[in-house]
């Protein structure tokens, strides 16, 4: 007869078991329900208004993709797979991404901390590091707070040098923070000697083919195939949507300054299973959670906040800007991925996420 302790070992064992082979299970395209996916996003479908673009990968191949919309209601463009969205928070990665090519050539140090790089900086520099800046756990304050005319991201390294205290101390706690990911594109130009914009052109949108993707500098470049964003009129007269993409923030390219494409997106997601921009050992850093001096993780990486969707590893960042929602969500284990990007000033891309998410796993 078995004992309790085996009783209870094979039972667990199962439940792992089972666990596993869920896991495992995505489905194939021939059982994708295309209609209830649609449905999820019907809401976007418009003909005279802002919409979105879906696209589903799987193993590097499109398991789905669709446009809904228009991305430019005064000249009746509709949405397609390349037209560029501003990605807003979705940035992010993009930013962690030059740092470590800059790491990745020996050129700085996630260690060294702001004053480090800009001297001149104020003494509560000299304890933050690249790192807190990447993880959200630096303290700085929220420039957003401080701001009265729009700002572009050397505003926002001159705001924080007019300071003297942070939230809290360096590395303590976590707070998510666009001022950090500001100064991380001015120490991208401090250390290599180009443009944030530039930089991003010569070591990852040129090298992966992304011809769609620009750090969009207002007088300086276009964004071609372009989405406006719009927000719903809510005056009785006039059209029902307006447009409405322009921010006190919208300037300041390092937390959120990049306009790409569903199309380009695809190239993206693909070039983060492979060392074609940093080693192995460099990439998987994006994907580690930080962690304070209490040894407590904070759940985010690198530009990507990491947690668990039933029981399967997720990496994911969402983007939210004025006229834009965005959403990036994989799971790495499945070669999974959902890319949802809008231009209305409205709506839970997340949340459309999630359901599609939970139509493509098994039950």
């Amino acid at each position: 007869m078995l004992s309790r302790r085996s009783i209870s070992t094979a039972i667990t064992s199962l439940i792992i078991f089972l666990f596993s082979c869920d896991d495992s299970k995505v489905k194939a395209e021939d059982e994708l329900d295309r209609v209830a996916i649609d449905l999820l996003l019907s809401e976007y479908d418009l003909v005279n208004g802002p919409g979105a673009a879906l696209l589903i990968i799987k193993e590097g191949d499109i398991l789905y993709s669709n446009e809904y919309g228009m991305a430019n209601l005064e000249e009746d463009t509709p949405i397609t797979f390349a037209t560029n969205f501003r990605l807003a928070s979705v940035t992010k990665q993009f930013t962690a991404m030059c740092i470590m090519i800059l790491k990745s050539r020996g050129q700085l140090d996630y260690e060294q901390t702001i004053t480090d790089i800009f001297p001149d900086f104020p003494d509560y520099g000299n304890n933050i590091t690249i790192t807190h800046l990447l993880h959200h756990t630096s303290g700085l304050i929220e420039y957003f707070s401080l701001i009265t005319e729009q700002v572009k991201d050397r505003d926002v390294l001159n705001l924080m040098m007019q300071q003297s205290w942070t939230y809290f101390p360096p590395g303590t706690d976590y707070r998510y923070n666009n001022s950090g990911y500001a100064i991380l594109a001015m120490i991208v130009e401090e250390v290599s000697g180009l443009s944030f914009a530039n930089f991003l052109e010569q070591n990852i949108f040129l090298p992966l083919g992304m011809s769609n993707s620009i750090a969009f500098e207002d007088g300086i470049s276009i964004v071609n195939n372009r989405a406006y964003g719009y927000s719903v009129n809510t005056i009785l007269e006039g059209p029902e949507y307006f447009r409405d993409d322009q921010s006190l923030a919208s300037a300041v390219l390092g937390d959120g300054g990049i306009y790409t494409s569903a199309e380009d997106m695809l190239k993206w997601d693909q070039s983060l299973y492979t060392n074609t921009l940093v080693p192995y050992a460099i990439l998987n850093k994006a994907f580690t959670s930080g962690k304070l001096s209490s040894g407590e993780e904070t759940g985010y990486g690198f530009g990507w906040v990491l947690d668990t969707y039933y029981y399967r590893e997720r990496v994911s960042h969402t983007g939210s800007t004025r006229g834009f929602r965005n959403v990036f969500m994989r799971f790495p284990n499945e070669r999974i991925s959902i890319i949802i990007l809008t231009n209305r000033n409205s709506g839970t891309p997340k949340d459309i996420a999630n359901q599609i998410a939970d139509l493509l796993f098994d039950p």
